[in-house]
């Protein structure tokens, strides 16, 4: 793979589909932001026949398992404007890529561990041209750089082990954003006394299955 890969137009199925979840989930995406995000999915589609970035493999359900499952959270956090994101890892660009796409005003570093991914990520948001994406390889618990407004995963960790990772990385009046499945319970049951967490459920239209984010933040240190 290399940087002057051309991208194959996509399918108008594809389109349709994208077009009929942009407008269940109520997003404004523009004529570009509407392109990039299935120029991303048929990049994901290509390398990931190489790279393995995800095992969804079929790229009807990779458009609803992964691309619709990760709109939903752009809503959200549209509401909270963040300056500074950060994805931990992040592996095929999910939701990272994806939230790049749509909060255009939003600096957003994703961060992997794992070098084959980065370099899709890397490839990725120059093929794309987003000029707001930021690529670290690192452990994220040895990353440094400025704190960030909102700490975003999917498929990550625990939720305690996610804190205990990125703490550092988090602004005192920032959050975390954790992507999960079903209510995880026995995770929020294991979190230190000194954050607050609240569940929003999240609706993914075309998939029948229990999405939710768990929104995390520090509470104020007693006087």
């Amino acid at each position: 793979m290399t940087a002057d890969d051309t991208l194959t137009p996509a399918k108008s199925a594809d389109a349709a589909q994208l077009d009929a979840w942009l407008a269940a989930l109520r997003l404004d995406a523009d004529a570009t932001q509407r392109q990039r995000l299935l120029d991303y999915l048929a990049l994901l589609q290509r390398w990931n026949r190489v790279y393995n970035l995800t095992a969804v493999r079929d790229p009807e359900q990779m458009l609803a398992k992964h691309l619709a499952d990760c709109l939903t959270l752009v809503a959200p956090l549209r509401a909270r404007a963040p300056a500074r994101l950060l994805d931990v890892g992040s592996g095929g660009g999910l939701p990272g890529l994806v939230l790049a796409i749509l909060l255009p005003d939003t600096e957003v570093v994703l961060c992997d561990a794992v070098r084959k991914k980065c370099a899709f990520l890397q490839q990725a948001a120059a093929t794309l041209g987003l000029r707001n994406v930021r690529v670290e390889h690192a452990r994220v618990e040895a990353l440094t750089l400025p704190p960030f407004d909102c700490i975003t995963s999917r498929a990550f960790s625990e939720l305690a082990d996610m804190l205990r990772l990125t703490r550092h990385l988090l602004r005192p009046s920032g959050c975390w954003a954790a992507m999960k499945g079903v209510h995880p319970d026995a995770e929020l049951a294991a979190l230190p006394a000194d954050v607050h967490a609240e569940v929003q459920p999240l609706t993914v239209p075309g998939l029948d299955a229990q999405r939710c984010v768990v929104w995390l933040r520090p509470l104020d240190p007693k006087p």
